[in-house]
């Protein structure tokens, strides 16, 4: 029994405690040294305000990827992913489900409109998509997505344009008020579809939203009885997947993000944002996935920026160069068709998402679409009232303000599709790229010169 200061060492129940030596100490309880982690992920973001050509870059690394999996959003984000001069679009389906040998996984972060993942599975069916249903995998935490969402959307975006005169250009497909269902503690995951109570609690989801009391109660019974045995032979644990995956025999595991930094709840410029976290912290809540877990961190970044709907964008070219970068793009929206709004490339952006994410290397898209163009200008510095801000505002009445300083670098005015290394780039092309690794202290890994796989050049 000790006795510190006069005062007998007891336990919290009053007992004195008792030591033992410290050799017993060694022998029963050897200290156990941290492993390192077996299996990490390498993770793909959208460094912009989304549309960057994440789906093309997901689906290079996917060829040799064991699990390809989705964190967050739903099917408000759209990829566009060539096979072969075939366009295969994705919104909830992971990008990499056209690798059959890899699995597909949506996570507990993904919310999930069930007529809407089986319309884009047959939609990719019909161009050549074939067992999907055999390598996909879906979190039995994730969150559904039900019309009455969709619908409650949509007049919110009206409510907002008749209240504020503007409103916040979502995709009106319910993400957002499934987030909130979700927040709210009243939104429902995908194993009470195989509840026998789903049909009480799917109504007692829809007392919360008065557009959609009057719905066919009958309807939506014969509709989700369909959609669930459907879907019973997808769902899995997520956490113990993921768990298997990470601690398991050597496997390569990527993850695709959807949306992008600027569009993160957090992190974003917000309001004008999405409803999930898009950026890195996403994929470890959206997952399961321990932070120590995640391995390599891709941003990826346009050789220009858009930007889909209202809000600030400050290189924003509304005039002849954003119609040419618009039209040589074809910057029309995946999910939406909406049109792309255009401007220069604007580092103080990326470097911000860098910070919030930490990249490992950048995957520079659409350099091509620079072709024609004699002078290129690049957004390097914002002032507001003549004077440089620090760091990147989260006040949008800021930076809807803010002046940009420009670095304007030499254009190539030469076609660069058919380049296959970095050496065959032009040398304008060339310090265009160098230009940003040195702004950002961040490598270029890739360069985007076309749409198809192999338009891709690997520089590392």
């Amino acid at each position: 029994m000790d006795n510190v200061n006069g005062r007998e060492t007891v336990s919290l129940n009053g007992e004195p405690i008792v030591k033992r030596p410290r050799e017993s100490v060694s022998q029963e309880c050897p200290l156990r040294v941290p492993k390192e982690p077996q299996n990490k992920v390498t993770v793909v973001l959208g460094a912009q305000w989304g549309d960057e050509g994440k789906g093309k870059v997901v689906d290079l690394l996917a060829m040799d990827a064991d699990i390809v999996c989705r964190c967050q959003g739903g099917n408000n984000a759209g990829h566009t992913v060539v096979v072969d001069s075939v366009e295969y679009d994705f919104h909830l389906l992971p990008s990499g489900v056209l690798n059959k040998k890899a699995v597909s996984f949506i996570g507990n972060g993904v919310v999930i409109h069930l007529p809407g993942l089986f319309e884009e599975a047959e939609k990719n069916l019909q161009k050549g998509l074939q067992g999907w249903e055999e390598r996909l995998k879906i979190s039995d935490r994730a969150h559904l997505v039900f019309n009455f969402h969709q619908a409650v959307d949509g007049i919110q975006e009206q409510q907002r344009q008749q209240q504020e005169g503007k409103n916040l250009g979502t995709t009106k497909k319910g993400i957002g008020p499934a987030y909130s269902s979700k927040a709210a503690r009243n939104g429902l995951r995908v194993f009470f579809c195989f509840s026998s109570n789903f049909l009480n609690f799917h109504i007692l989801i829809m007392s919360h939203y008065p557009t959609s009391r009057d719905a066919p109660k009958h309807l939506l019974v014969t509709v989700f009885q369909g959609l669930a045995e459907r879907l019973r032979p997808l769902v899995t644990d997520g956490v113990y997947f993921m768990h298997r995956a990470l601690t398991g025999p050597s496997k390569k595991i990527l993850v695709e993000g959807a949306n992008a930094a600027l569009l993160d709840i957090d992190f974003g410029t917000y309001p004008f944002v999405t409803s999930s976290n898009c950026t890195v912290g996403g994929v470890c809540t959206g997952l399961g996935v321990p932070p120590s877990y995640v391995g390599r961190v891709y941003g990826v970044v346009k050789a220009y920026t858009t930007r889909v709907g209202v809000g600030a964008f400050p290189t924003e070219q509304d005039n002849e160069t954003g119609e040419l970068l618009q039209s040589r793009g074809r910057e029309f929206g995946v999910t939406t068709g909406r049109r792309r709004r255009c401007g220069w490339l604007d580092l103080i952006l990326v470097r911000y998402a860098h910070m919030v994410n930490g990249f490992t290397a950048i995957a520079l898209t659409k350099l091509d679409i620079l072709d024609t163009l004699p002078e290129i200008k690049v957004g390097v510095a914002y002032k507001v009232d003549g004077q440089s801000l620090p760091s990147f505002p989260a006040n949008m009445d800021v930076l809807t303000r803010v002046s940009v300083d420009y670095e304007t670098l030499p254009g190539w005015c030469c076609n660069t599709e058919a380049a296959r290394s970095f050496e065959e780039l032009p040398s304008q092309a060339q310090s265009y790229i160098r230009f940003i690794e040195d702004f950002l202290q961040v490598p270029v890994k890739w360069v985007g010169v076309g749409k198809s796989r192999e338009s891709m050049i690997k520089l590392f």
